[in-house]
């Protein structure tokens, strides 16, 4: 698959692939432990650049990966996500996460960058479905898939998290 969703704007944001000089940025807190209680942390500015690194050669092969998130007015990073098949934990099929820098938690772009995602997934890749994982006690992701249509499924233990689906509607 080729890439067909490189770059993205919403109202608020810009989706783009990430940049080497990015990751300075994106290791602010996805380097922070505090920020990043619900999923895994990055020890160190090489691991994250690593990280970095192989989502995007998992891009060259899906067509798709997270995208670095940044503000449309002032072009800050914000955030990184969007549809990935994790490289790190594979077998779930195609998924939607992403984690923000907590100064911009509770402003809607994870909903946002869902919206965007799920577009995306519907109208671009034509996926039959996404899936999605959030740990029982992230009340706000468990909160924003469920507004993206999302449905629980299940949990699963080897992982600690509640797995979530979301089927392409039907016409689209």
């Amino acid at each position: 698959m080729t890439e067909k969703a490189a770059t993205i704007e919403t109202t608020r944001l810009i989706l783009r692939p990430p940049h080497l000089a990015d990751v300075p940025a994106l290791f602010e807190f996805l380097g922070d432990a505090d920020a990043m209680r619900h999923t895994h942390v990055d020890l160190s500015l090489r691991q994250c650049r690593q990280r970095v690194a192989i989502h995007e050669r998992q891009r060259r092969l899906d067509g798709f990966a997270p995208w670095t998130i940044l503000t449309k007015g002032d072009g800050r990073i914000i955030g990184w996500g969007g549809l990935y098949r994790d490289p790190f934990t594979p077998g779930w099929g195609i998924e939607l996460g992403y984690s923000f820098h907590p100064a911009v938690g509770r402003q809607g772009y994870a909903t946002e960058l869902g919206m965007a995602c799920t577009e995306v997934a519907d109208r671009v890749l034509l996926l039959p479905e996404v899936k999605a994982f959030a740990k029982p006690e992230n009340i706000g992701s468990r909160r924003v898939l469920e507004k993206l249509g999302f449905g629980e499924i299940g949990f699963v233990p080897e992982l600690s998290r509640l797995r979530y689906r979301r089927a392409r509607p039907s016409g689209s």
